[in-house]
């Protein structure tokens, strides 16, 4: 039997256990950081398949490493499992996760006979913008050794290297002063004023800012009541731009927003975060033409880029992993038009028929793609030659 058909059969034997983890994880969606349930699931049943498991590593509890295989070529798979607030998982990290166990479960049983060792990477908490589950995993050198990285995202159309942006989540609180607000208003300092001359500013900043950047956030303390002049105010905010150096020029202007919030009103300005963003994503492109192969083979199909494609322009940590290590990103359809990622709608799509058809063909499209990136001897060099030239290794 070849290794891609032993691939297949091996997750047909598991198939419904792999949907069984998708619908668990979704039907209990947990915050990042907080992914308890998610991790112990994902964790057993990779540990039940044979593979070495190690829980909270690089001091994040709901962190994995799972490890199979011993061959020369390494390929980490990248598994989210973290929800959205209020609206579950709306953006179907129940799926990635599964597709990243079945993946890995289907390449595993040929690893060693075609020189490939597997590891599935439990990284938490990528919706949080900021000092993600990835970044700090990379940081921390959990990636280490790694020579090409994959996942697969669900979204409403196929879609082999999408846009993905660098964006830079920070939070900001205004402190003034306390004051009667009819009897003695000229004792107070306004704290909700200057997180409206900040918001004022940012809205006569975008005609100054590429077409290309993004800044969007929300009001998350306003006060404490209207006859009382509020001393305490804060927002949460993503600046978003092309790169990474786009992304810290928009960022700056942005900021000095802010900070002319607190020079109008006397308040004190504290900005926290924005330290660690996500990077763009560079997709390695010759390991998305094998992607691609593997998934048209399996019946999936990629229509040229239409206006909805192209406008696409979210942010993922698997940003930094592609700034490091050679990288795909591919999303993966659910036929949930009108419905886009973070609608509640797009949350109810993520646990249907035509999601677990995904989730399977996905799976099956990356295990097939690390078994061609093993055999073909010229990527296999690639790779490891870039791995060992790379600074640090």
């Amino acid at each position: 039997m070849d290794p891609k058909s032993g691939a297949q059969l091996r997750l047909r034997n598991v198939e419904h256990s792999i949907l069984d983890l998708s619908h668990r994880i979704h039907a209990n969606p947990e915050l990042g950081f907080e992914e308890e349930k998610a991790s112990a699931w994902l964790t057993e049943m990779l540990a039940d398949n044979g593979f070495d498991v190690t829980s909270g590593v690089c001091e994040l509890p709901t962190s994995f490493v799972a490890r199979k295989g011993s061959g020369p070529l390494h390929v980490g798979i990248c598994a989210e499992y973290d929800s959205l607030p209020g609206i579950g998982h709306a953006c179907g990290h129940n799926m990635i996760a599964a597709m990243a166990v079945g993946a890995a479960i289907a390449a595993a049983e040929v690893a060693d006979d075609v020189g490939l060792t597997v590891t599935v990477f439990g990284t938490p908490a990528e919706e949080v913008g900021n000092a993600s589950g990835k970044i700090l995993m990379l940081e921390r050198g959990a990636f280490a050794g790694i020579h090409a990285a994959m996942m697969v995202h669900p979204a409403p159309m196929e879609v082999l290297e999408a846009q993905m942006i660098a964006a830079s989540m920070f939070e900001v609180s205004y402190t003034g002063k306390e004051a009667h607000a009819s009897a003695f208003p000229e004792l107070g300092i306004n704290a909700a004023d200057a997180l409206t001359v900040a918001q004022t500013s940012i809205g006569l900043l975008r005609q100054h800012l590429r077409q290309t950047d993004r800044v969007h956030g929300i009001v998350t303390h306003g006060g404490d009541a209207p006859n009382v002049v509020p001393a305490h105010t804060s927002a949460r905010y993503i600046v978003r731009a092309a790169n990474l150096d786009e992304l810290r020029d928009a960022r700056a202007k942005v900021y000095r927003c802010f900070e002319a919030g607190a020079i109008a009103t006397g308040a004190t300005l504290d900005i926290h975060g924005g330290d660690k963003p996500y990077a763009d994503v560079r997709p390695d492109h010759a390991i998305s033409a094998l992607y691609r192969r593997n998934a048209e083979a399996l019946g999936r199909t990629f229509a040229d880029p239409g206006p909805m494609a192209q406008r696409v322009s979210g942010s993922t940590d698997m940003g930094n992993i592609s700034h490091a290590i050679p990288s795909i990103h591919p999303m993966i359809a659910i036929d949930s038009l009108p419905a886009v990622n973070h609608q509640p709608e797009f949350t109810a799509h993520c646990a249907t028929a035509t999601a677990d058809r995904a989730v399977v063909e996905g799976s099956l499209a990356m295990a097939w793609t690390a078994i061609d990136l093993a055999v073909d001897g010229a990527m296999r060099d690639r790779l490891t030659q870039k791995s060992s030239s790379a600074p640090g290794n």
